[in-house]
């Protein structure tokens, strides 16, 4: 009888496990998870980078001062999915079949968590799927996130899935109830680490013209999500440029490095009063840009997340969400992209200070911080028998 990998490893109680991952986010939600896993002399963990975002992703590898042990270094100019797809897949298999892990671990929904799971799965090497189960029920939107997420989910033997909704989409798709395990987001294990331990870092160091704006309220805005920029993103600049002719009101807007994302924003907002378009900024500085902001809006996924533990409001500038959770306890509005309904909801939130401070107190339901040690705990349990 041929004895899998695994087994072998449970049988001399040691286990390797590979994190492949390549953005910024991927890094943030990991790097606890990597933390939790290295403290355990029974398991060796190897990263492997894609460099699917090249600049954000070295940021926290910079911060942090940890090494990967793999960096494919694949990220290229207007990259196509394709394209980065099958430079994935051709550059892990010689990895994968030179280290043969006992696990590959993945995050959420990126090209790279896909192409990484699916290259595991072809060498018969078991995945697990850290953020499992987050659905919006729209598969162009987010695109191509959406699709991205059921097909890891699909070939993965283990889903660290985050909340109780995320296990019953899961459920509801017909996976096994002992494949699923929910653990709390590995975003808040990470938000909570930066408050608390690194608080030295959490100190703003611009020297933007808004340090010195006196009572105005900050407003940060995040943007880049694919589908949106065709369009969307020009119709929410819109409605920054009219709110922004208010006395009151100041929008930062870390631009991200995507140049069809730079030149809409440019286009819209380049010169356009109490609005600063800033480079993208260190995860620690963005940390602070959000505590100090009175209200954030976004169509990024993990700011849905992480805003709810600093307790700033969210107008999610989106028509669907995989985190409806921070939705239904009001930590966050779902507001779509129309120009109109952006400025009607701020200036609402503006004027009804009980409703704002509601969205402040909502309660996180993300988790408690603990989420990477659940998963360092479930490959523990893997080695005990």
């Amino acid at each position: 009888m041929r004895i899998t990998q695994t087994e072998k490893s449970s049988i001399f109680g040691k286990m390797k496990i590979f994190l492949i991952f390549g953005t910024r986010p991927e890094a943030i939600k990991l790097f606890p998870v990597y933390q939790a896993l290295i403290k355990n002399t029974q398991i060796t963990v190897k990263i492997c980078l894609t460099s699917q975002q090249r600049q954000l992703q070295d940021q926290i590898f910079d911060i942090f001062e940890v090494k990967a042990d793999y960096d494919l270094n694949l990220m290229l100019p207007n990259q196509s999915l394709s394209g980065l797809t099958s430079r994935i897949l051709s550059s892990l298999n010689p990895i994968l079949q030179k280290e043969q892990p006992d696990w590959v671990l993945v995050h959420g929904d990126t090209t790279t968590a896909f192409a990484g799971a699916l290259s595991a799965f072809n060498e018969r090497i078991k995945v697990a799927h850290v953020e499992a189960g987050l659905r919006s029920g729209d598969l162009t939107n987010p695109f191509p996130e959406e699709a991205n997420r059921i097909c890891v989910d699909k070939i993965s033997s283990v889903l660290f899935a985050p909340t109780l909704k995320a296990k019953q989409n899961l459920l509801n798709e017909g996976h096994s109830e002992s494949t699923i395990h929910v653990t709390g987001n590995t975003a808040i294990d990470m938000i909570l680490y930066a408050t608390t331990h690194r608080t030295k870092n959490l100190k703003c160091n611009f020297n933007y013209k808004y340090k010195s704006a006196g009572e105005k309220k900050i407003i940060l805005v995040t943007l880049h999500r694919r589908e949106n920029i065709d369009c969307a993103i020009a119709e929410v600049a819109s409605a920054i440029a009219e709110l922004a002719t208010r006395d009151d009101l100041q929008f930062i807007i870390p631009v991200h490095p995507n140049p069809n994302v730079k030149k809409i924003l440019d286009k819209a907002l380049g010169h356009q009063k109490n609005v600063f378009l800033i480079n993208p900024v260190s995860y620690f500085e963005f940390i602070s840009l959000m505590k100090e902001s009175f209200l954030i809006i976004t169509d990024s996924g993990g700011i849905q997340e992480e805003a709810p533990t600093l307790n700033v409001p969210v107008l999610v500038a989106r028509e669907t969400t995989e985190r409806p959770e921070a939705v239904e306890v009001g930590a966050a509005k779902l507001v779509g992209t129309k120009a109109d309904d952006i400025i009607s909801t701020l200036i609402n939130l503006i004027e009804n200070p009980t409703e704002y401070d509601k969205m402040c107190n909502a309660k996180n339901p993300f988790g408690d911080g603990k989420a990477s040690q659940h998963i360092a705990n479930y490959f523990l349990s893997l080695l005990a028998g």
